[in-house]
């Protein structure tokens, strides 16, 4: 007895576009998880307090803009003031990053000195070290020489290159400059420093605004080391300003505090949406170098 058997045609597009599809409907599903707190907070911005956590629709039932304007006024300053003093910190941070970060990864990617890669190891190792283990004693030095309740602890450290991360990712875009250009320099008369202002540091363009991108997003969303150095509320910064809602012997302004919160997401975001495409080449040509 004969059997016959009939082949099924399979489609080399059908196999493939499942797992895809699949890839497709997660990446959506994370997507929706991840921005939904977003949606509610921007949501709770503009509902009346009694509805904020009575009403768990995202769309409000009575729409109010009332929570912005206490927000920007309800408390001791402006919140204007606290965007200032943030942007003030965040500049200071980012120019002591580039400053520092930038000559110390010069002298480890060029300069020839005794135990250079000890030290580099030593360096690196800090990546690892939590910032909570420092903190006591970096604390009590900046309050003997009286820098408490001022911006100098979080501007001066950044000043002597402090943040292990950048000087590894400019070490590496460094590595990757040909050496011929610190070469020619030098026979035209240029010593290290000459090398490092005229031919180092123009073409350290990608590696600094990337260095720049990330100073400023995580000094702006910093809160830990700004409660610990700032006690007088004229120079609290957004992350402290938005505390200041939140009362624990009392009532609580939710809905003034998610609608300034909102609006402290504008300069991360518009940071981020305009600096973008550098973000990615920055850590391309920087992080991927031997």
């Amino acid at each position: 007895m004969g059997f016959s058997s009939t082949s099924v045609p399979v489609s080399r597009g059908g196999v493939h576009r499942v797992p895809r599809l699949v890839a497709h409907v997660a990446l959506v599903v994370g997507a929706v998880i991840m921005i939904y707190p977003l949606v509610w907070m921007l949501s709770s911005s503009v509902k009346p307090a009694e509805e904020i956590f009575t009403d768990i629709s995202l769309l409000p039932r009575h729409l109010t803009l009332a929570n912005y304007l206490d927000g920007w006024s309800g408390l001791e300053l402006p919140f204007g003031r606290y965007f200032l003093n943030s942007l003030l910190v965040c500049a200071g941070a980012i120019v002591g990053n580039l400053v520092g970060c930038s000559m110390a990864a010069y002298a480890f990617a060029r300069l020839r000195f005794r135990f250079r890669n000890l030290w580099f190891a030593l360096m690196m190792a800090t990546i690892m070290l939590p910032s909570h283990v420092t903190l006591i004693p970096q604390y009590a030095l900046f309050n003997s020489i009286g820098w408490t309740n001022s911006y100098l602890p979080l501007i001066v450290p950044k000043l002597l290159a402090t943040e292990s991360f950048f000087i590894f990712l400019i070490v590496q875009f460094i590595r990757g400059l040909p050496r011929e250009l610190d070469d020619a320099a030098k026979i035209d008369g240029c010593g290290p420093p000459g090398i490092y202002w005229r031919i180092i540091l123009p073409l350290l363009r990608p590696a600094l605004v990337t260095t720049t991108i990330f100073t400023f997003i995580w000094t702006y969303n910093d809160f830990f080391s700004q409660l610990i150095y700032l006690s007088d509320s004229r120079l609290f910064t957004v992350p402290l300003a938005l505390s200041l809602f939140l009362d624990m012997t009392g009532e609580s302004a939710w809905g003034p505090m998610f609608a300034m919160s909102v609006l402290s997401l504008i300069p991360v975001l518009v940071f981020f949406v305009v600096f973008q495409r550098m973000i990615i080449e920055g850590i391309s040509t920087s992080g991927l170098r031997s």
